[in-house]
């Protein structure tokens, strides 16, 4: 199931900068210096304040990749009107988490932007599934909404790591998969709201393209050294 895609190793790993501020995310980027090239900006950041010129900060002027988590959700020329509004940020990916009209008009009007459509919230279990109406399991829910996906022209989904073989069997690997809620084993929290985790390895021989790993290097004694270790597993498997 390994990817093929003609990614750069170093960009597969994608670190959540899930802070509260611009400062806080700075220090962090500068802390993990050239070990990663790829981060991705979410609502706590947004609801920072100047979006947008963080993200070209990013790209410009530290020559990094953005992938931009807001899950947009709303009337579907709204939707569409916000993806058109990031093109100008350089941004890499964005997430729609909505149905099917609100994935047109994102696919409408993402130019060269890369829509991912979020499948199933790692954070989500059969549990919280049932409680929000769905009888269907949480693969069986990703693999619905990733059909869907491709067929609208989306470039690929957020899904957990432990769907991505399901994924990758059902659909080929003809578009991305970006996989969340990475905890590695040695670093697992016994309090924490992600539910339906992965490894980082488990995620790529799985079929995952990218994964979005954010406490466990964030929180990390050496951050900077923890990341390094994830790159070389990644290097070793690709």
């Amino acid at each position: 199931m390994l990817s093929t895609k003609d990614i750069p190793v170093d960009e597969r790993l994608i670190v959540a900068l899930d802070v509260t501020s611009h400062d806080e995310a700075y220090a962090l980027v500068d802390q993990l210096g050239d070990v990663v090239k790829f981060y991705k900006v979410g609502l706590e950041l947004f609801l920072a304040g100047n979006y947008q010129a963080l993200i070209r900060d990013l790209v410009e002027d530290r020559g990094k990749k953005v992938f931009v988590d807001l899950k947009f959700f709303d009337v579907p020329e709204t939707v569409g009107a916000a993806v058109e509004q990031l093109q100008s940020c350089g941004a890499t990916f964005a997430t729609v988490h909505g149905n099917d009209q609100m994935l047109r008009y994102a696919v409408d009007a993402k130019g060269t932007l890369k829509v991912l459509a979020v499948t199933v919230l790692t954070s989500l279990d059969q549990a919280d599934l049932h409680d929000l109406g769905f009888r269907v399991s949480p693969e069986e829910l990703t693999l619905s909404r990733t059909r869907r996906a491709i067929e609208i022209g989306c470039d690929g989904v957020v899904c957990s790591g432990q769907n991505a073989s399901a994924l990758r069997s059902e659909y080929g690997h003809n578009f991305f998969i970006v996989s969340p809620g990475i905890r590695p084993v040695e670093n697992q929290v016994d309090r924490d709201d992600q539910k339906r985790t992965s490894t980082h390895v488990e995620a790529f021989t799985n079929g995952a393209d990218y994964i979005v790993m954010g406490r466990p290097i964030r929180d990390a004694e050496h951050p900077r050294e923890f990341a390094e270790k994830i790159q070389r597993d990644i290097a070793a498997l690709f």
